[in-house]
């Protein structure tokens, strides 16, 4: 009997005031003035993969990395991969290319300083790379990135390239691009790789999808959730709409127990081993674009 397939599992690590669905009404300069939990959760994280034998890449805020070094630091002599998720979480369509350029490349160069490892991983706020900017990806390889797991092959009302595949490809030469896992029903792929997803739906669904990928498809699944996500006792956000409100609020208080079964259920290793035969079979050189492989000629 084959062995179980080894996840890929991540955490996003920002503070609750700073996901993108609050920019609206928390501008990034009352940042410091908020109340950070940020600290005391991932300590837990931390706590709770330890005693699950488990390890995750962390795709951190520079910005986090500058106030808390001495966080970043525990997560890496933990044994966890330290990544980058850009220096103060704005999307990157947001940003043109000179802007975006100079955030991951100071955010890499900052994480690099601070945990003492290399970074070679990289995910954008709110997967917000896609059809219209996937320049990016060119942007990341030729600033010494590796992968990426910027692209979400969902279709969803803030982000998404449905198009895109759905498993680990080579879009630029000697780069990856890791997609978030979606397993297939009836034709169409549905998210199931964490986040909201994951406290909306049953546990036992996620389970269920997460087997699926790995012995349908063969295939290593992605998964990632936010240190915010354990936190019930956050403060609530006022000014925040409805819609949003929900989808931030939901099942709090059940995210802990549904991330220990998680981890019981499945192993779990960091992005950077899991798909290190696909890093070395990407084929080195300059990044010039081949992002034709996102619309065609990949498994979807």
């Amino acid at each position: 009997m084959n062995p179980p397939i080894v996840n890929a599992l991540s955490v996003d690590v920002e503070d609750y005031f700073q996901v993108s669905a609050f920019e609206g009404v928390i501008a990034r300069e009352r940042w410091d003035a908020m109340e950070w939990r940020i600290e005391r959760n991932v300590e837990r994280i931390l706590e709770l993969f330890d005693a699950h034998d488990a390890k995750a890449t962390f795709f951190i805020l520079g910005w986090l990395a500058e106030r808390l070094p001495g966080m970043i630091r525990r997560i890496a002599g933990a044994g966890h991969e330290i990544a980058s998720h850009g220096m103060l979480h704005q999307r990157v369509t947001s940003l043109d290319r000179g802007a975006f350029r100079a955030d991951i490349r100071r955010s890499k160069t900052l994480l690099e300083d601070v945990s003492g490892q290399p970074v070679v991983g990289y995910r954008a706020p709110s997967y917000s790379i896609g059809r219209d900017n996937l320049w990016a990806l060119n942007e990341l390889a030729a600033s010494g990135y590796r992968y990426s797991s910027s692209i979400y092959p969902i279709h969803h009302d803030h982000y998404g390239m449905p198009e895109s595949p759905r498993f680990a490809f080579v879009p630029t030469h000697g780069f990856l691009e890791v997609p978030v896992t979606t397993f297939t029903l009836g034709g169409r792929s549905f998210p199931c790789g964490g986040g909201g997803y994951f406290r909306l739906y049953p546990y036992a669904v996620s389970r269920w999808a997460i087997r699926r990928v790995n012995r349908h498809d063969a295939q290593s699944a992605v998964f990632y959730f936010h240190p915010w996500e354990i936190d019930p006792g956050q403060p609530r956000i006022a000014g925040v709409p409805p819609k949003t409100r929900i989808r931030h609020y939901l099942n709090l208080g059940r995210t802990e127990t549904r991330l220990t079964r998680l981890l019981r259920d499945f192993r779990w290793d960091r992005m950077d081993r899991v798909f290190a035969p696909a890093l070395a079979s990407a084929a080195p050189g300059r990044a010039e674009s081949t992002v034709a492989a996102l619309v065609g000629g990949a498994d979807r």
